[in-house]
């Protein structure tokens, strides 16, 4: 049974980091950052600061077994030409050892300096540059090189997929990270399981697969598990907002091979959980995969309200000329996986790039969209573009297009709105692979 009032205690009352200690967290950064940009040596160079990682992503979890939890913070520094790159690192790390409140909390690590709140939580000040080139860095002190990112754009990212899944997948994912702590039996990076879990979130059949919280937990559990199994090998790691960057470097073959097989046990356990019809049993099944603190709220009536969500549909009202790839006759497998790469084209005096990176994009502009797949060919590949919006309303869209050969298509930006382009991978008339990427025209 999928037990919705008993999942929205168990978040609340043992997952769910508390909003006293959100709201200490806010007054600790605070006064970490107001101690940088005062400091009579680094405070010329501070720009601004923005929250990363699972504070930006609202994944932050209750610490278990000892452990403290972690927030990350961007410190945007100048781009200074007399610096090497490992000099942005020592700099920050100078200035809160000249600190008096924090001289005795900091220590340097190879992307960092943390500030220790001892058996409470740590924060992570990460010096982060926007380079003259339009590149933004942080710094690997150990190989004393940069390494692109794109914080804004993955966390966008990460709320898009969010969104197709009824806001269900930040509750999912801190599950997941409850479960990693509660279980200590594999170990995953916060941000790969972020990726990993939310890459496998589609707009397929959205407003029925992710309805719920435990609806939402299954489906993404067994799709992770059929991609997982598909590699022995740990595969290429991609940041969607930052093509050309990977998370490979902060895991390892033996880490990968152990979360692949214990993911393949607790999708079991899940869906065994959820399928049993017995209520008593499936809670006894639910207790195994979550332990004893999973249990009946203390009003049950009221918990179940709470639980359930009035979110927009994700499927829109049918275009006119609209068109669904699954009317096609193509069975829906999504066994693989798709990822758009959106770029902004050149235009003299205005910005451009990748969309995630820029975040919006202006009216009379044209985007590239392409497209890669670990679907191996020869594969169909389709793409549907569906507009939205007041200045759109006249001329909708949602037709279904087949690629030209290769594997990207331009559009022109023509009206104001929130609109996305989907691509379909299609091969033996099964659809295994589809993406989605959120166009905003400003």
């Amino acid at each position: 049974m999928n037990l919705t009032g008993y999942f929205k205690a168990f978040l609340d009352n043992t997952v769910d980091l508390n909003q006293t200690r959100l709201d200490q967290l806010d007054s600790r950064v605070a006064s970490i950052v107001n101690v940088l940009e005062n400091d009579s040596e680094l405070g010329e160079h501070v720009r601004e600061h923005i929250r990363q990682g699972s504070w930006a992503h609202r994944t932050i979890i209750k610490p278990l077994n000892n452990h403290e939890f972690d927030a990350d913070i961007l410190l945007r520094l100048d781009e200074e030409q007399e610096w090497d790159e490992q000099q942005y690192l020592d700099e920050v790390w100078a200035a809160l050892r000249r600190s008096s409140m924090y001289r005795h909390m900091v220590k340097k690590k190879n992307r960092c300096v943390r500030v220790v709140y001892a058996g409470d939580c740590h924060v992570d000040v990460v010096p982060h540059v926007h380079l003259a080139d339009g590149r933004q860095v942080i710094v690997n002190y150990e190989e004393a090189v940069f390494e692109e990112t794109n914080p804004e754009g993955f966390t966008a990212w990460m709320k898009e997929r969010d969104t197709l899944a009824h806001r269900n997948l930040r509750k999912v994912l801190r599950l997941l990270k409850y479960l990693r702590d509660y279980k200590q039996t594999f170990s995953v990076p916060s941000i790969i399981l972020t990726l990993l879990v939310a890459e496998r979130v589609t707009a397929w059949d959205a407003d029925e697969r992710y309805k719920d919280v435990p609806t939402a937990l299954k489906n993404l559990l067994d799709d992770l598990d059929t991609w997982l199994q598909m590699y022995p090998t740990m595969p290429t790691l991609e940041d969607p907002s930052c093509p050309g960057t990977t998370f490979n470097h902060r895991w390892d073959q033996a880490q990968y091979e152990n979360f692949r097989t214990k993911i393949a046990r607790y999708s079991g356990w899940v869906t065994e959980a959820y399928d049993e019809t017995d209520k008593q049993k499936s809670i006894t099944a639910w207790k195994r995969v979550f332990g004893d603190a999973f249990k009946a709220p203390a009003a049950l009536s009221a918990a179940l309200s709470s639980a359930r969500t009035d979110e927009a549909p994700v499927l829109l009202p049918r275009a006119p000329k609209e068109q669904y790839i699954e009317e096609r006759g193509y069975e829906m497998v999504l066994s693989h996986k798709a990822q758009i790469t959106a770029m902004v084209l050149k235009k003299d005096g205005f910005r451009s790039g990748p969309l995630r990176r820029l975040g919006s994009v202006g009216k009379h502009r044209r985007v590239r969209f392409s497209v890669t797949t670990d679907v191996p060919g020869p594969v169909d590949v389709f793409w549907k573009v569906r507009n939205v919006g007041p200045e759109a309303a006249h001329q909708l869209r949602g037709e279904i297009s087949k690629d030209d050969g290769s594997l990207s298509r331009t559009e022109p930006t023509m009206y104001r709105g929130r609109h996305y382009v989907e691509v379909y991978i299609v091969k033996n008339d099964r659809v295994l692979a589809m993406d989605r990427h959120d166009v905003p025209i400003s």
